[in-house]
C-alpha cells in the first residue's frame, strides 16, 4: 500500500478560501453594526436656565438636555447635542445641520409651516418683568408715547408677538440670551423685559437680587391661537420630512411622561409642574 501523498497546494487554497470568507464575514458584520448605530444631531441654545445651561466645566445640563438624553437612550440612538444661539437654531435645522431641536419652541403658524412640532414638553407663557415701583397699563394705549426700553430675545416668538400688538410704542432692545437681559435690567439700562415666565420667576424674582422686580401684564400664549387651551405647550421640533422620527420621539416621550421619569427630571430643575400630563406623577415622585 502506498502512503497518501499530502498536497500542500490544495491545503493552501483551502486556508486562503477560509481566510477570505472570514474577512468577508467580518466586513459584513462591521457594515451591519455601522448601519445599526443610528446617530442624531440635536440643537439646543444652552443659555436658558433652568431648562438649558452650560456649567463651569463646559457641560451642557438642565431639564431639556437631561430629558433629551433619556429619550435618546430609550430609542437606542447616539445623540450629539450642539449648543448654538437661539436665533440660529431653526435656520440651521432647515439647512440640514440638525435632526431635531431640543429647545422649547412656540408653535406659531409660521413655524408650523416649516417644521413638525412634537409632544409639548413645557407650558411656559411669556410675561413682562418690571420694577415693583412701576404701574403701567399693558395695552398699546397704555404704553403710547412712553417709549420704554423693552428687552426681547433675537429670533424668539416674543418679537413678532409684541411688535404686532404694540407696534413702535416701545424702544426695542435685542439680546442673544436672557443672561444679557438680566444684567442690563439690574443695571438700569432697561425698563422692561418680555420673556418666559418660569425662567424669570426662578432666575430673578425668586432670588434676593430680584426683590425690586415683579411679573406684570399677565400670561401670554405665543403659539397658534387656534390651538385649544388644554393642548397648549412648547415643543421640540424636527424637519417636515422627518415624520418617522417625529413618531418615534413622540412615542418615547409618552413613555417617559407616563412612567414619571419626566417628573423626576423636571423636579430637579423646576419646582412646579410644567405640563398637565404629569399630574398623576406629581405626588408619586419625591
Amino acid at each position: 500500500m502506498h502512503a497518501k501523498v499530502f498536497k500542500p497546494v490544495r491545503f493552501l487554497r483551502v486556508v486562503s478560501g477560509l481566510a477570505a470568507t472570514l474577512a468577508t464575514s467580518s466586513l459584513l458584520a462591521g457594515m451591519l453594526a455601522g448601519a445599526q448605530a443610528e446617530k442624531l444631531r440635536l440643537g439646543n441654545e444652552g443659555v436658558y436656565p433652568p431648562f438649558s445651561i452650560v456649567d463651569s466645566e463646559g457641560k451642557l445640563t438642565g431639564m431639556e438636555p437631561e430629558l433629551a438624553r433619556e429619550v435618546c437612550a430609550r430609542m437606542k440612538v447616539d445623540c450629539e447635542i450642539v449648543v448654538m444661539d437661539f436665533k440660529a437654531l431653526i435656520p440651521s435645522m432647515l439647512q440640514g445641520k440638525f435632526d431635531m431641536i431640543v429647545t422649547q419652541i412656540a408653535p406659531t403658524p409660521e413655524r408650523k409651516e416649516k417644521a413638525l412640532f412634537l409632544t409639548p414638553i413645557v407650558y411656559n407663557p411669556a410675561t413682562f418683568i418690571a420694577p415693583k415701583s412701576s404701574d403701567y397699563t399693558y395695552t398699546k394705549e397704555g404704553m403710547a408715547g412712553k417709549k420704554l426700553r423693552l428687552a426681547l430675545q433675537r429670533g424668539a416668538s416674543m418679537v413678532k408677538y409684541i411688535q404686532d400688538r404694540y407696534a413702535d410704542e416701545f424702544t426695542y432692545v435685542y439680546y442673544d440670551n436672557p443672561d444679557q437681559m438680566k444684567l442690563d435690567l439690574l443695571a438700569g439700562r432697561l425698563d422692561l423685559v418680555f420673556d418666559s415666565k418660569i425662567n424669570w420667576t426662578l432666575e430673578l424674582i425668586a432670588k434676593p437680587e430680584g426683590k425690586d422686580y415683579k411679573l406684570a401684564g399677565g400670561d401670554h400664549w405665543l403659539g397658534d391661537p387656534a390651538i385649544p387651551e388644554a393642548e397648549r405647550g412648547y415643543s421640540w421640533i424636527v424637519p417636515k420630512k422627518s415624520e418617522e422620527l417625529a413618531k418615534r420621539v413622540n412615542a418615547t416621550l409618552a413613555e417617559v411622561i407616563a412612567d414619571c421619569t419626566y417628573t423626576k427630571i423636571r423636579k430637579k430643575w423646576v419646582p412646579v409642574p410644567t405640563i398637565s400630563a404629569e399630574g398623576a406623577c406629581v405626588d408619586k415622585v419625591n
